[in-house]
Protein backbone atom coordinates (compact mmCIF):
# COMPACT_ATOMS: atom_id res chain seq x y z
CA UNK A 1 0.00 0.00 0.00
CA UNK A 2 1.69 3.27 -1.08
CA UNK A 3 1.83 5.50 2.00
CA UNK A 4 2.21 8.69 0.00
CA UNK A 5 -0.92 7.87 -2.00
CA UNK A 6 -2.79 7.50 1.26
CA UNK A 7 -1.64 10.95 2.32
CA UNK A 8 -2.75 12.38 -1.01
CA UNK A 9 -6.16 10.71 -0.82
CA UNK A 10 -6.85 11.96 2.73
CA UNK A 11 -5.82 15.64 2.77
CA UNK A 12 -8.20 16.67 5.55
CA UNK A 13 -6.62 14.19 7.93
CA UNK A 14 -3.02 14.14 6.75
CA UNK A 15 -2.42 17.32 4.82
CA UNK A 16 -1.86 20.24 7.19
CA UNK A 17 -0.95 18.78 10.58
CA UNK A 18 0.99 15.70 9.71
CA UNK A 19 4.13 14.57 7.93
CA UNK A 20 4.41 10.93 6.91
CA UNK A 21 7.45 9.18 5.44
CA UNK A 22 9.14 5.82 5.58
CA UNK A 23 12.49 4.08 5.94
CA UNK A 24 14.88 7.06 6.24
CA UNK A 25 14.96 8.79 9.61
CA UNK A 26 17.74 11.32 8.88
CA UNK A 27 15.25 13.89 7.59
CA UNK A 28 13.25 13.99 10.85
CA UNK A 29 15.33 16.87 12.31
CA UNK A 30 14.47 18.95 9.23
CA UNK A 31 10.79 18.61 10.03
CA UNK A 32 11.53 19.39 13.67
CA UNK A 33 13.02 22.72 12.63
CA UNK A 34 10.01 23.65 10.52
CA UNK A 35 8.21 26.82 11.56
CA UNK A 36 4.86 25.11 11.89
CA UNK A 37 5.09 22.08 14.17
CA UNK A 38 3.82 18.92 12.49
CA UNK A 39 3.43 15.46 13.90
CA UNK A 40 5.95 12.96 12.59
CA UNK A 41 5.25 9.27 12.05
CA UNK A 42 8.13 6.99 11.12
CA UNK A 43 7.57 3.55 9.58
CA UNK A 44 10.61 1.40 10.36
CA UNK A 45 10.85 -1.41 7.84
CA UNK A 46 13.97 -2.79 9.59
CA UNK A 47 16.97 -1.12 11.25
CA UNK A 48 19.32 -0.11 8.47
CA UNK A 49 22.40 -0.81 10.55
CA UNK A 50 21.51 -4.52 10.53
CA UNK A 51 21.41 -4.60 6.73
CA UNK A 52 25.05 -3.63 6.22
CA UNK A 53 28.02 -5.91 6.92
CA UNK A 54 30.93 -4.59 8.98
CA UNK A 55 33.72 -6.98 8.13
CA UNK A 56 36.60 -4.55 8.56
CA UNK A 57 37.68 -1.93 11.08
CA UNK A 58 37.42 0.82 8.46
CA UNK A 59 33.85 -0.21 7.61
CA UNK A 60 32.90 -0.19 11.29
CA UNK A 61 34.55 3.20 11.73
CA UNK A 62 32.76 4.59 8.68
CA UNK A 63 29.38 3.25 9.79
CA UNK A 64 29.59 4.35 13.44
CA UNK A 65 28.35 7.95 12.94
CA UNK A 66 25.72 6.80 10.42
CA UNK A 67 24.40 4.22 12.86
CA UNK A 68 24.29 6.82 15.65
CA UNK A 69 22.39 9.25 13.45
CA UNK A 70 19.87 6.55 12.50
CA UNK A 71 19.18 5.70 16.15
CA UNK A 72 19.08 9.29 17.39
CA UNK A 73 16.85 10.66 14.63
CA UNK A 74 14.49 7.68 14.79
CA UNK A 75 13.82 8.53 18.43
CA UNK A 76 12.73 12.04 17.40
CA UNK A 77 9.53 10.81 15.73
CA UNK A 78 6.20 11.27 17.50
CA UNK A 79 5.07 7.78 16.54
CA UNK A 80 7.14 4.80 15.39
CA UNK A 81 5.57 1.93 13.49
CA UNK A 82 7.19 -1.36 12.47
CA UNK A 83 6.09 -4.07 10.07
CA UNK A 84 5.80 -6.96 12.56
CA UNK A 85 6.08 -7.95 16.20
CA UNK A 86 9.36 -9.58 15.26
CA UNK A 87 10.73 -6.28 13.96
CA UNK A 88 9.46 -4.54 17.10
CA UNK A 89 11.58 -6.89 19.22
CA UNK A 90 14.60 -6.35 16.95
CA UNK A 91 14.04 -2.58 17.16
CA UNK A 92 14.22 -2.60 20.96
CA UNK A 93 17.24 -4.90 20.99
CA UNK A 94 19.12 -2.88 18.36
CA UNK A 95 18.39 0.68 19.46
CA UNK A 96 19.49 0.50 23.10
CA UNK A 97 18.85 4.18 23.80
CA UNK A 98 15.27 3.78 22.57
CA UNK A 99 14.45 0.77 24.74
CA UNK A 100 11.77 2.85 26.48
CA UNK A 101 9.83 3.11 23.20
CA UNK A 102 7.35 0.40 22.28
CA UNK A 103 6.78 0.63 18.50
CA UNK A 104 3.31 -0.12 17.21
CA UNK A 105 2.84 -2.71 14.47
CA UNK A 106 1.44 -1.80 11.07
CA UNK A 107 1.46 -4.88 8.88
CA UNK A 108 2.31 -4.36 5.20
CA UNK A 109 -0.53 -4.92 2.78
CA UNK A 110 -0.76 -6.89 -0.42
CA UNK A 111 -1.75 -5.18 -3.64
CA UNK A 112 -4.45 -7.73 -4.45
CA UNK A 113 -5.58 -5.98 -7.63
CA UNK A 114 -2.32 -6.94 -9.34
CA UNK A 115 -3.19 -10.60 -8.70
CA UNK A 116 -6.83 -10.34 -9.68
CA UNK A 117 -6.04 -8.70 -13.00
CA UNK A 118 -3.76 -11.48 -14.31
CA UNK A 119 -5.10 -14.56 -16.06
CA UNK A 120 -2.86 -17.53 -15.09
CA UNK A 121 -1.10 -19.23 -17.98
CA UNK A 122 -0.24 -22.89 -18.54
CA UNK A 123 3.06 -24.17 -17.13
CA UNK A 124 3.85 -26.80 -19.76
CA UNK A 125 7.33 -25.37 -20.32
CA UNK A 126 8.19 -25.48 -16.59
CA UNK A 127 6.48 -28.61 -15.26
CA UNK A 128 7.01 -32.07 -16.80
CA UNK A 129 3.91 -34.04 -17.78
CA UNK A 130 2.32 -36.29 -15.19
CA UNK A 131 3.19 -34.12 -12.20
CA UNK A 132 0.29 -33.71 -9.77
CA UNK A 133 1.98 -32.28 -6.69
CA UNK A 134 3.77 -29.06 -7.52
CA UNK A 135 5.94 -27.56 -4.78
CA UNK A 136 7.10 -23.97 -5.14
CA UNK A 137 9.93 -22.04 -3.51
CA UNK A 138 10.06 -18.29 -4.14
CA UNK A 139 13.07 -16.35 -2.91
CA UNK A 140 16.22 -14.67 -4.12
CA UNK A 141 19.23 -16.85 -4.94
CA UNK A 142 20.99 -15.95 -1.71
CA UNK A 143 22.43 -18.31 0.89
CA UNK A 144 20.61 -16.62 3.75
CA UNK A 145 17.30 -17.63 2.16
CA UNK A 146 18.18 -21.27 2.90
CA UNK A 147 16.95 -22.65 -0.42
CA UNK A 148 18.91 -25.81 0.32
CA UNK A 149 16.23 -26.64 2.91
CA UNK A 150 13.66 -27.10 0.11
CA UNK A 151 15.98 -29.51 -1.72
CA UNK A 152 16.86 -31.42 1.44
CA UNK A 153 13.16 -31.71 2.28
CA UNK A 154 12.58 -33.16 -1.18
CA UNK A 155 15.21 -35.82 -0.51
CA UNK A 156 13.49 -36.71 2.75
CA UNK A 157 10.09 -36.76 1.03
CA UNK A 158 11.33 -39.31 -1.50
CA UNK A 159 11.85 -41.80 1.33
CA UNK A 160 8.37 -41.22 2.73
CA UNK A 161 6.34 -41.79 -0.44
CA UNK A 162 5.47 -44.72 -2.64
CA UNK A 163 7.24 -44.70 -5.99
CA UNK A 164 3.94 -43.86 -7.70
CA UNK A 165 3.36 -40.75 -5.59
CA UNK A 166 7.02 -39.71 -5.78
CA UNK A 167 6.93 -39.69 -9.59
CA UNK A 168 4.11 -37.12 -9.44
CA UNK A 169 6.08 -34.64 -7.29
CA UNK A 170 7.95 -31.66 -8.72
CA UNK A 171 9.69 -28.68 -7.14
CA UNK A 172 10.16 -25.31 -8.81
CA UNK A 173 12.80 -23.07 -7.27
CA UNK A 174 11.93 -19.58 -8.49
CA UNK A 175 13.85 -16.52 -7.43
CA UNK A 176 15.44 -13.20 -8.16
CA UNK A 177 18.73 -13.58 -9.99
CA UNK A 178 21.25 -11.06 -11.29
CA UNK A 179 24.37 -12.23 -13.14
CA UNK A 180 26.18 -9.14 -11.85
CA UNK A 181 25.73 -10.36 -8.26
CA UNK A 182 28.43 -12.93 -7.48
CA UNK A 183 26.44 -14.63 -4.73
CA UNK A 184 23.49 -15.19 -7.08
CA UNK A 185 25.73 -16.89 -9.61
CA UNK A 186 27.63 -18.97 -7.05
CA UNK A 187 24.59 -20.08 -5.12
CA UNK A 188 22.70 -21.07 -8.25
CA UNK A 189 25.61 -23.33 -9.19
CA UNK A 190 25.70 -24.74 -5.64
CA UNK A 191 22.01 -25.61 -5.82
CA UNK A 192 22.39 -27.24 -9.25
CA UNK A 193 25.27 -29.33 -7.95
CA UNK A 194 23.20 -30.39 -4.95
CA UNK A 195 20.37 -31.49 -7.24
CA UNK A 196 22.78 -33.59 -9.32
CA UNK A 197 24.38 -35.20 -6.27
CA UNK A 198 20.95 -36.04 -4.82
CA UNK A 199 19.66 -37.47 -8.11
CA UNK A 200 16.80 -34.96 -8.21
CA UNK A 201 17.37 -33.71 -11.75
CA UNK A 202 13.96 -34.73 -13.14
CA UNK A 203 12.13 -33.50 -10.04
CA UNK A 204 13.42 -29.92 -9.84
CA UNK A 205 13.17 -26.91 -12.13
CA UNK A 206 15.16 -23.73 -11.52
CA UNK A 207 13.50 -20.50 -12.63
CA UNK A 208 15.51 -17.29 -12.45
CA UNK A 209 14.15 -13.74 -12.62
CA UNK A 210 10.60 -14.78 -13.42
CA UNK A 211 7.82 -12.44 -14.52
CA UNK A 212 4.83 -11.43 -12.42
CA UNK A 213 2.58 -13.45 -14.70
CA UNK A 214 4.74 -16.54 -14.22
CA UNK A 215 4.69 -16.06 -10.46
CA UNK A 216 0.91 -15.76 -10.34
CA UNK A 217 0.53 -18.76 -12.63
CA UNK A 218 2.80 -20.82 -10.38
CA UNK A 219 0.95 -19.80 -7.25
CA UNK A 220 -2.34 -20.63 -8.93
CA UNK A 221 -1.19 -24.14 -9.84
CA UNK A 222 1.05 -25.29 -6.99
CA UNK A 223 0.12 -27.57 -4.12
CA UNK A 224 1.99 -25.52 -1.52
CA UNK A 225 4.75 -22.94 -1.14
CA UNK A 226 7.95 -23.75 0.75
CA UNK A 227 9.16 -20.60 2.50
CA UNK A 228 12.59 -21.46 3.85
CA UNK A 229 14.36 -18.37 5.32
CA UNK A 230 14.62 -17.97 9.09
CA UNK A 231 14.01 -14.73 11.00
CA UNK A 232 12.46 -12.83 8.10
CA UNK A 233 11.29 -9.49 9.46
CA UNK A 234 8.00 -9.98 7.62
CA UNK A 235 8.04 -11.67 4.21
CA UNK A 236 5.54 -10.85 1.46
CA UNK A 237 5.63 -14.26 -0.28
CA UNK A 238 3.37 -15.98 2.30
CA UNK A 239 0.76 -13.27 1.75
CA UNK A 240 0.94 -13.68 -2.02
CA UNK A 241 0.58 -17.44 -1.70
CA UNK A 242 -2.31 -17.30 0.75
CA UNK A 243 -4.19 -14.79 -1.39
CA UNK A 244 -3.82 -17.16 -4.33
CA UNK A 245 -5.33 -19.88 -2.11
CA UNK A 246 -2.04 -21.71 -1.81
CA UNK A 247 -0.99 -23.04 1.63
CA UNK A 248 2.46 -22.16 2.95
CA UNK A 249 5.02 -24.28 4.77
CA UNK A 250 7.37 -21.85 6.50
CA UNK A 251 10.05 -21.74 9.17
CA UNK A 252 8.59 -21.02 12.61
CA UNK A 253 10.40 -17.73 13.22
CA UNK A 254 10.13 -14.09 12.23
CA UNK A 255 7.25 -12.63 10.28
CA UNK A 256 5.62 -15.93 9.20
CA UNK A 257 4.69 -16.51 12.85
CA UNK A 258 2.33 -13.56 12.43
CA UNK A 259 1.19 -13.96 8.84
CA UNK A 260 0.54 -17.72 8.78
CA UNK A 261 -2.11 -19.34 10.96
CA UNK A 262 -0.53 -22.69 11.84
CA UNK A 263 -2.57 -25.72 10.71
CA UNK A 264 -5.19 -23.35 9.24
CA UNK A 265 -3.50 -21.53 6.35
CA UNK A 266 -0.31 -23.61 6.32
CA UNK A 267 2.29 -25.11 8.60
CA UNK A 268 5.07 -23.54 10.68
CA UNK A 269 8.00 -25.92 11.06
CA UNK A 270 11.43 -26.19 12.54
CA UNK A 271 14.03 -25.30 9.87
CA UNK A 272 15.01 -28.87 9.12
CA UNK A 273 14.21 -31.15 6.17
CA UNK A 274 12.43 -33.82 8.23
CA UNK A 275 9.78 -31.47 9.56
CA UNK A 276 9.34 -29.79 6.18
CA UNK A 277 8.94 -33.16 4.42
CA UNK A 278 6.36 -34.26 7.00
CA UNK A 279 4.33 -31.13 6.30
CA UNK A 280 4.57 -31.64 2.52
CA UNK A 281 3.45 -35.25 2.90
CA UNK A 282 0.19 -34.11 4.51
CA UNK A 283 -0.86 -32.41 1.27
CA UNK A 284 -0.05 -35.53 -0.73
CA UNK A 285 -1.88 -37.89 1.62
CA UNK A 286 -4.87 -35.54 1.90
CA UNK A 287 -5.25 -33.58 -1.36
CA UNK A 288 -8.39 -31.76 -0.12
CA UNK A 289 -6.21 -29.99 2.46
CA UNK A 290 -4.97 -27.56 -0.20
CA UNK A 291 -8.48 -26.30 -0.94
CA UNK A 292 -9.44 -26.00 2.72
CA UNK A 293 -6.29 -24.15 3.72
CA UNK A 294 -6.36 -22.13 0.51
CA UNK A 295 -9.77 -20.66 1.29
CA UNK A 296 -8.69 -19.90 4.85
CA UNK A 297 -5.52 -18.23 3.57
CA UNK A 298 -7.34 -15.88 1.22
CA UNK A 299 -9.80 -14.95 3.97
CA UNK A 300 -6.89 -14.20 6.31
CA UNK A 301 -5.18 -11.91 3.81
CA UNK A 302 -8.41 -10.02 3.15
CA UNK A 303 -9.02 -9.59 6.86
CA UNK A 304 -5.55 -8.64 8.10
CA UNK A 305 -3.32 -7.71 5.15
CA UNK A 306 -5.52 -6.04 2.55
CA UNK A 307 -5.07 -2.37 1.52
CA UNK A 308 -8.31 -1.63 3.39
CA UNK A 309 -6.98 -3.20 6.61
CA UNK A 310 -3.72 -1.26 6.21
CA UNK A 311 -5.55 2.02 5.65
CA UNK A 312 -7.80 1.50 8.65
CA UNK A 313 -4.86 0.70 10.90
CA UNK A 314 -2.84 3.68 9.74
CA UNK A 315 -5.84 5.96 10.07
CA UNK A 316 -6.19 4.97 13.73
CA UNK A 317 -2.53 5.69 14.46
CA UNK A 318 -2.66 9.05 12.73
CA UNK A 319 -5.86 10.25 14.35
CA UNK A 320 -4.46 9.22 17.73
CA UNK A 321 -1.43 11.40 17.02
CA UNK A 322 -3.60 14.39 16.16
CA UNK A 323 -5.69 14.29 19.34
Amino acid sequence: MPLLKLVHDSPLVFGEKFKLFTLVSACIPVFRLARRRKKILFYCHFPDLLLTKRESFLKRLYRAPIDWIEEYTTGMADCILVNSQFTAAVFKETFKSLSHIDPDVLYPSLNVTSFDSVVPEKLDDLVPKGKKFLLLSINRYERKKNLTLALEALVQLRGRLTSQDWERVHLIVAGGYDERVLENVEHYQELKKMVQQSNLGQYVTFLRSFSDKQKISLLHSCTCVLYTPSNEHFGIVPLEAMYMQCPVIAVNSGGPLESIDHSVTGFLCEPDPVHFSEAIEKFIREPSLKATMGLAGRARVKEKFSPEAFTEQLYRYVTKLLV
